[in-house]
């Protein structure tokens, strides 16, 4: 199945919860959003309204031929104050999960997405030593959770994140090529709380690992160590923290290019999608041989998209991204699935206008209208339809 990728390839799209669920009132994202003086531009508000309509969702991406969804557990419901486990929010969660069993869809669970209890993140956040055990016990919450996914994903693009708390600037787009220096405290306090959320889901026998979001740099004549400098932190050294895990999550949209003055941006003659990066479908491929190169694990795309309103394009980006996948895959590369970021538009931390869903929603109504990219990866990921078509 799947124009050659394999009969236990993984074919799904994925989901965020704070970026599709709405009203996630306890989280620190919902804090900076409507704080006094806030630069993002919107609030994420009721979002898409995913939170009571996933079984509508879930429907659609079965209905499309898609057997594998993955969604966040929003750690700012489960936990809304410290200490206190809310029994209804992990029944919600549970009761997703078996809404994906109804489906004959295999759920993939991401333990955190960006977002935090907004106790957590007055009280220190991921600078304070006591985040480590403070996620561990909500992983432990979690836990009777996941033994229906086929993977579990601890940290969702730790890189970016520790990006994030080094400015805190919150409106920049998530890319590392425009975002400050990872804070090296947080990035130490994520790589162990990795690395006990692992031991944790063990347990269960799931796959555990995370997905890093490498930036594909590349450098000018002349710049390959400053490109090694900068790369180091921002990405390397949390490949280099997978090692030990099941396997090693991707995420890649884009390159970066890197002079000796450092990355600068795109020049103005490429094309661009709405989020200002440049059109590079063969992205995800370079980062997927990146990580094994650093790992020596199976590779999972846990995300790979683009943001357009020419669904056209979308579909052509994402048939160049799968043919330069399948490349790799033929070259050697241990390829264990494609997630499509994403099933849903979504609020793109900050905005709405970065569309990257494969179903769009009326903003008043929520309705949903699947988009024809849907249909088409459906079909490829069915075998009907061929990547050279």
């Amino acid at each position: 199945m799947g124009d050659d990728f394999g009969d236990d390839f993984i074919w799904g799209a994925a989901t965020a919860a704070h970026q599709i669920e709405g009203n996630n009132v306890n989280s620190d994202w919902w804090v900076r959003e409507h704080a006094p003086g806030t630069r993002i531009p919107e609030p994420s508000g009721d979002a898409a309204d995913s939170y009571h309509r996933y079984a509508e969702d879930i429907r659609l991406l079965a209905e499309a031929g898609l057997t594998s969804y993955r969604f966040s557990l929003e750690w700012a419901r489960i936990e809304p104050a410290e200490g206190h486990f809310s029994r209804a929010e992990l029944d919600h969660y549970r009761r997703m999960i078996a809404c994906c069993a109804d489906h004959g869809v295999t759920p993939l669970i991401t333990l955190h997405h960006f977002t935090s209890p907004r106790w957590f993140a007055e009280d220190g956040g991921w600078l304070d030593e006591r985040s480590v055990a403070r996620f561990a016990r909500y992983v432990e919450a979690v836990l009777p959770l996941l033994d229906a996914a086929s993977h579990v994903f601890t940290i969702n693009e730790p890189n970016i994140l520790a990006m994030m708390i080094g400015g805190e600037k919150g409106d920049e787009q998530l890319q590392a090529g425009s975002l400050p220096a990872p804070d090296p405290v947080a990035t130490a306090n994520l790589i162990a709380a990795h690395r006990r959320a692992v031991e944790i889901v063990r347990r269960v026998g799931v796959p555990v690992g995370w997905p890093v979001a490498p930036q594909q740099f590349f450098a000018d004549p002349g710049a390959e160590e400053v490109l090694k400098a900068y790369a180091y932190p921002r990405e390397i050294v949390f490949l280099e923290a997978a090692r030990d895990d099941d396997f090693v999550a991707v995420q890649a949209y884009t390159r970066t290019r890197i002079t000796v003055d450092g990355p600068v941006p795109a020049p103005e003659t490429v094309e661009r999608t709405l989020t200002g990066w440049e059109y590079y479908p063969p992205a995800i491929a370079e980062a997927a041989r990146l990580a094994h190169d650093v790992t020596g694990l199976p590779v999972l795309v846990s995300e790979n998209g683009i943001a357009t309103a020419d669904d056209a394009r979308r579909i052509d980006y994402t048939r160049d991204a799968l043919k330069a996948l399948r490349a790799e895959m033929v070259a050697g590369l241990p390829l264990l699935g494609y997630l499509h970021w994403s099933l849903l538009d979504n609020y793109e931390w900050g905005s709405y206008t970065p569309t990257f869903g494969l179903i769009s929603w009326d903003r008043e109504t929520f309705e949903r209208t699947p988009k024809p990219s849907l249909a088409w990866l459906g079909e490829v990921a069915r075998g009907v339809r061929s990547l050279d078509e």
